[in-house]
């Protein structure tokens, strides 16, 4: 059985194989520097910043937990799953939609859709906050659930749509001859086939309602709803000497996307793959 060969032959691959382990490099040791001095004390990190901890703190997770990364970490979860459910449901109804329109108007709908990725979302900041006051809904989990959705449809309507597209025909056709709805055809058909760019649609939109920084600083007010990148900064501020605790509050913010791309990282190359080959 012959072994698959890692090193390129060629000049011209050697040297994109060389760029691309600087590349990893400069991604990763980032993060295990962060990982490091999560571990050190103050002295530690400032008398040898680039070495391992002569003395491993493990209580600065304990102490950046109850400081408040627990708060902030709990406020991410619920923003980032109802903003998930939301734009996944939403998002593939829509694109199912956009599919069983035939001819002329499924384009139109659809290029209509995609226009709305032309809207810069701080432009949108203003009137959204005057929008979701006149409802009273700001300063609330919603305050930043709803744009998130709103911002992120189009994008995900796109790779779905274009996933859809490649669907054999004859499978909804055989359905409809068995009585089939369309809800039936939507959630037994074209949701199980389409698992590969759901993922990718999973881990972009948990990626984004993650780290959004803007709209949960400007739309909230209260420290009780504070999300994981303003709380991190607020954290920051709070403990200036205590940069051990910081770095530990930031790898436990790290640690949900690290996990959601470990177990979802073959679907979501397959999902972009297929989507952009297709429609």
């Amino acid at each position: 059985m012959k072994s698959k060969r890692i090193i390129p032959r060629s000049f011209s691959g050697i040297l994109v194989f060389l760029f691309l382990i600087i590349l990893v490099f400069l991604i990763i040791y980032p993060l295990f520097w962060i990982i490091i001095s999560s571990f050190k004390d103050y002295q530690g990190i400032y008398q040898d910043v680039w070495g391992l901890p002569d003395e491993w703190h493990f209580e600065n997770y304990t102490r950046a937990w109850d400081r408040g990364i627990s708060q902030y970490f709990v406020n991410s979860i619920i923003v980032t799953i109802v903003t998930l459910v939301g734009v996944v449901f939403v998002a593939s109804a829509a694109s199912f939609g956009i599919v069983q329109l035939r001819g002329k108007l499924g384009n139109i709908v659809f290029l209509i859709t995609m226009g709305c990725m032309l809207l810069s979302p701080q432009v949108c900041v203003l009137p959204l906050f005057m929008l979701l006051r006149s409802l009273g809904l700001n300063d609330t989990y919603f305050s930043m659930i709803f744009p998130y959705i709103a911002f992120r449809l189009p994008i995900s309507i796109m790779l779905i749509r274009s996933f859809f597209v490649g669907i054999s025909k004859e499978l909804e056709e055989a359905a409809v001859i068995d009585g089939a709805s369309l809800w039936t055809i939507f959630s037994r058909i074209y949701v199980p086939l389409s698992k590969p760019i759901i993922s990718t649609v999973i881990i972009m939109t948990v990626y984004y309602a993650w780290n959004e920084f803007m709209f949960a600083t400007i739309l909230v007010d209260s420290s009780a709803l504070r999300t994981i990148p303003v709380g991190l900064m607020v954290f920051r501020d709070g403990l200036m000497t205590e940069w051990g605790v910081v770095m530990a509050g930031m790898v436990i913010s790290c640690i949900p996307l690290i996990v959601i791309y470990l177990f979802m990282s073959k679907s979501f190359i397959r999902g972009l793959t297929a989507g952009s080959v297709k429609g």
